[in-house]
C-alpha cells in the first residue's frame, strides 16, 4: 500500500498576503510610540520576516535603531494591533484554497508550519475561513524552537499524519530553505511573493509560479 503525501505550508507569504495588516500593526505601534508611520509596501519582505523585524527596520528608518530591549517593550504593543486587524486586507492568494482542496480529495495530508504565534495563526485561519482544511498547525509558540529548526516542520508533517520521507514544505523565504533542508524534506518556494523569481537563486527543489502548478510539483517530489 503506497504511503500517503504530506503537503506543509509556510502562511505568510505563501499561503496568505499578510503584508498589509502587518505593516499596519507596526505603523499603529509607531504612532503609539508618537513617531509616525515609517513603514510602507516597499517593506513588505520585512513584513513576513515578522513583527520585531518591522519594528528594527522602522525605528532605523526613524534614525532611531532600537536595541533589542527597546523592540521586546514594543512587540507586545505591535501584537495587539495585528490581532484587532488581523484580517482587514489579507486574503488567500489566488488558487491556493482550490489547490488545498484538490490534495485533500486525493487523499494527501495537509498542514501548516509557520513562525507566526499560534494564537494569531489560529485566528487568522478561522477569519479566512480555512482552518478546517489543514489537519495541522504548528507555530512559533507551538515548541520552544522555531523555523529554521526543523523540529517544527518534523511535528507538522507528524500532526497531519504523514511521515518526513513523503513530504514537502511550500514556503517563500530562505527560512522555509533551510527548514527543508535540515529536515530532509524537498522545499518549494513561491515565485509571487517579494522576491520574485529571484527566489531560485536558494536553490529549492522546485519553484511555484502560482497554485495551479501545485499538484505537478507534488507529483514530480513526491510520486503519485
Amino acid at each position: 500500500m503506497t504511503r500517503p503525501r504530506t503537503v506543509i505550508f509556510d502562511l505568510d507569504g505563501t499561503l496568505a498576503d499578510t503584508s498589509a495588516d502587518l505593516l499596519a500593526a507596526a505603523n499603529e505601534t509607531f504612532g503609539a510610540a508618537g513617531l509616525g508611520a515609517p513603514l510602507g509596501p516597499q517593506d513588505t519582505l520585512t513584513a513576513f520576516q515578522g513583527g520585531r523585524a518591522m519594528l528594527r527596520t522602522g525605528s532605523a528608518r526613524l534614525g532611531l535603531v532600537w536595541d533589542e530591549d527597546e523592540v521586546n517593550r514594543w512587540y507586545p504593543r505591535l501584537l495587539d494591533a495585528y490581532r484587532d486587524g488581523i484580517d482587514r486586507h489579507t486574503q488567500m492568494y489566488p488558487g491556493a484554497v482550490a489547490a488545498v482542496e484538490r490534495l485533500r480529495r486525493a487523499g494527501d495530508r495537509v498542514g501548516i508550519c509557520t513562525n507566526k504565534p499560534d494564537d494569531l495563526a489560529e485566528l487568522l485561519l478561522t477569519r479566512l475561513g480555512v482552518r478546517g482544511l489543514f489537519a495541522s498547525m504548528v507555530g512559533a509558540w507551538t515548541l520552544p524552537v522555531a523555523k529554521p529548526d526543523p523540529a517544527p516542520l518534523r511535528l507538522a508533517i507528524e500532526r497531519a499524519g504523514g511521515e518526513v520521507s513523503r513530504a514537502i514544505l511550500v514556503g517563500d523565504t530562505v527560512t522555509d530553505r533551510r527548514t527543508g533542508t535540515a529536515a530532509g524534506v524537498p522545499v518549494v518556494l513561491v515565485t509571487f511573493g517579494p522576491l520574485g523569481r529571484s527566489i531560485e537563486s536558494l536553490a529549492p527543489e522546485g519553484l511555484l509560479d502560482d497554485y495551479d502548478g501545485l499538484d505537478a510539483v507534488v507529483d514530480r517530489l513526491l510520486g503519485v
